[in-house]
C-alpha cells in the first residue's frame, strides 16, 4: 500500500519530560480549585446561597443551590471545547493552552475576593455562578490541548503512560485542595474558616497559575496540522461486482468511529458506494466517548468531590472526617492512575477500563453499606474508601490516550475536548445536584452507589468494543 503522507512529526520540539510538564501544571492548577470548591461546599451554600432561595427544601437547600451553581459551569465545558479545541487545531497547542490557563487563574483568584451575601446581596451568587461559567468555559479547552499534547509528544509504546499524566496532575489537584483545605479546618476555628479562611485556597491559585503560564510560555511555537492528504483515484478497470456477502466493510466505518476526521465509506450491497461525511464521522466518535467515560465521570465526582458534603448532610459527620475520607479517596486514585495507564500500554485500554468499570459496578453498593454501618471499623472505612478511589483511577489512567486514538490530529483538540467537556457537564457537574436533591427526596442514603455503579455499567458496554491492538496503531 503506497503512503500517502510521510510521519507527522511530534508536535514540539522540546522534549517529552518538558511537554508533561506544561501540560501538567495547568491540569493541576484547574483541578486543584474545583477540589477546593467541593471541601467547602457546605461553607459556600452558607456564605452566597441563602435559605429563602431553598423554600420548601429545608436544610439541603443552600446545599443543592452551590452544586447547582457547580453544575451550570460543566455545562459551558463543550463550549469551552469547541473555542478552544479550534485554536489548537489551527493554531497550535500552545497558544490555546496559554490562553487557557490565563483566564482559569484569573476566575479562581477572583472567587477569593467576590463579596459574599452579606456584603452584597443577591448579586454574590449571580457573580459567583458567572466566574464558575467563565472556569467551565477554561477546563473544556484544557483537557483537549493538554492530552493531545502529551499523547502526540509521547515515544511509541508510552501513549498511555504520557496520557496518564494528565489524570494523574487532576488526581494531585484534587488532593491537594481537599489537603490545604484540610489543613486549614485544622489550624483556624469554625467561625474563622466560614468567615474567612476559605477565601486563602481560592487566592492559592494565583501563583500556581503564573507557574503555569511560565512553562507553557516556554514551550515552542508548534505548526498547525496539515490539512488531510488526499489522493485522485488510481485510474484501473472497473472489478468484477462481488457478491453483497463478499464486499469487506470500509475501514474506519465501525463503531469505534477510526474515520472521525476523514470520509468514510459504506455499503455492503452492488452500487455505488456511500460515504459519511467527516462531521459525521467525529459525532460518532464524540458519542462514543461520552459512553466509554461516563462511568469514569461519574464514579470520580461521586468518590472524590461529592463525599465531603454527603458525609457530613446525610450520615452526620465532622468536617474533618469528612475531609479525610476525601483525601484517602483521592490518595488511592492518585496511586492507580499511572501504574494504570503504563499497563493499558503492554496489554491495552480494554481490559484495564474493563476492570474499573465493573469494579465500581459491583462494589459501590457494598462500599457505601460499609460507610453508613456505625459499627464498622475505622481502619476498614478507610480501605474501602480508598480501594473506591484506586477503582476509578483504572478508569482515569488509559483514559485519555484511548480518547486520543479516537481522532484524528486535524480534529483531535476539539474532538477529544467535546467528548470529555460533554460527560462533565452530564455525568459530572451534575453529579452533586443529582445525589444531593434526590437522597432528600426520596430519604434513600444508597442514591450515590446507584448513580455511580448504573453510569459505570453502560460505560463497561461501550468499552467492550474497543480493539485489542489500538496502543500499538501510530496516531493518526
Amino acid at each position: 500500500m503506497s503512503r500517502l503522507a510521510p510521519p507527522r512529526p511530534a508536535r514540539s520540539a522540546a522534549g517529552p519530560r518538558r511537554v508533561l510538564l506544561a501540560g501538567s501544571a495547568g491540569n493541576f492548577t484547574e483541578w486543584y480549585e474545583f477540589g477546593v470548591y467541593g471541601a467547602f461546599a457546605t461553607v459556600i451554600a452558607d456564605r452566597f446561597f441563602t435559605p429563602a432561595q431553598a423554600a420548601g427544601q429545608g436544610g439541603a437547600g443552600p446545599l443543592v443551590a452551590a452544586y447547582a451553581s457547580f453544575a451550570v459551569s460543566f455545562f459551558f465545558r463543550p463550549v469551552g471545547a469547541v473555542l478552544f479545541g479550534r485554536i489548537g487545531d489551527r493554531a497550535g497547542r500552545r497558544p490555546a493552552l496559554v490562553l487557557v490557563i490565563v483566564l482559569m487563574t484569573l476566575a479562581t483568584t477572583l472567587i477569593g475576593l467576590l463579596p459574599d451575601r452579606d456584603a452584597i446581596g443577591a448579586a454574590a451568587p449571580w457573580l459567583l455562578t458567572l466566574l464558575r461559567v467563565l472556569q467551565g468555559l477554561c477546563l473544556g479547552g484544557e483537557f483537549g490541548g493538554a492530552v493531545a499534547l502529551m499523547t502526540e509528544s509521547a515515544p511509541p509504546g508510552r501513549r498511555g503512560r504520557h496520557g496518564a499524566w494528565q489524570s494523574f496532575t487532576v488526581a494531585l489537584g484534587l488532593l491537594a485542595g481537599a489537603a490545604v483545605a484540610a489543613l486549614l479546618a485544622g489550624l483556624l476555628g469554625p467561625a474563622a474558616l466560614h468567615a474567612w479562611g476559605w477565601r486563602i485556597p481560592f487566592l492559592l491559585a494565583l501563583p500556581l497559575g503564573l507557574a503555569a503560564y511560565r512553562l507553557r510560555t516556554g514551550l515552542p511555537e508548534d505548526p498547525p496540522p496539515a490539512p488531510a492528504p488526499t489522493r485522485p483515484p488510481d485510474p484501473a478497470p472497473a472489478p468484477e461486482p462481488a457478491p453483497p456477502e463478499a464486499v469487506p466493510a470500509a475501514a474506519g466505518a465501525g463503531p469505534a468511529g477510526r474515520a472521525a476526521g476523514g470520509t468514510a465509506v459504506s455499503g455492503t450491497g452492488p452500487g455505488p458506494a456511500r460515504t459519511t461525511p467527516a462531521g459525521a464521522g467525529t459525532a460518532r466518535a464524540v458519542g462514543l466517548g461520552v459512553a466509554r467515560l461516563m462511568g469514569w465521570s461519574a464514579a470520580g465526582y461521586t468518590f472524590l468531590v461529592v463525599l465531603p458534603s454527603y458525609l457530613q448532610a446525610t450520615l452526620g459527620a465532622s468536617f474533618r472526617q469528612a475531609l479525610t475520607a476525601t483525601a484517602l479517596a483521592n490518595l488511592g486514585f492518585a496511586a492507580a492512575i499511572l501504574p494504570a495507564g503504563i499497563l493499558s500500554d503492554r496489554v491495552g485500554r480494554r481490559p484495564v477500563m474493563l476492570a474499573g468499570a465493573l469494579g465500581v459496578t459491583l462494589l459501590a453498593l457494598p462500599l457505601l453499606h460499609l460507610l453508613q454501618d456505625p459499627a464498622a471499623a475505622a481502619p476498614a472505612k478507610a480501605a474501602a474508601v480508598l480501594g473506591a478511589g484506586a477503582t476509578v483511577g483504572l478508569l482515569a489512567g488509559p483514559g485519555p490516550a484511548m480518547l486520543a486514538e479516537m481522532f484524528p490530529a486535524r480534529v483531535r483538540c476539539t474532538g477529544l475536548g467535546l467528548a470529555y467537556a460533554l460527560t462533565g457537564a452530564v455525568f459530572s457537574g451534575c453529579a452533586g445536584l443529582v445525589i444531593t436533591a434526590l437522597t432528600a427526596a426520596t430519604g434513600d442514603h444508597d442514591v450515590p452507589a446507584y448513580y455511580a455503579a448504573g453510569t459505570c455499567a453502560i460505560s463497561a458496554l461501550a468499552l467492550a468494543g474497543l480493539r485489542g491492538d489500538d496502543h500499538r496503531r501510530p496516531l493518526e
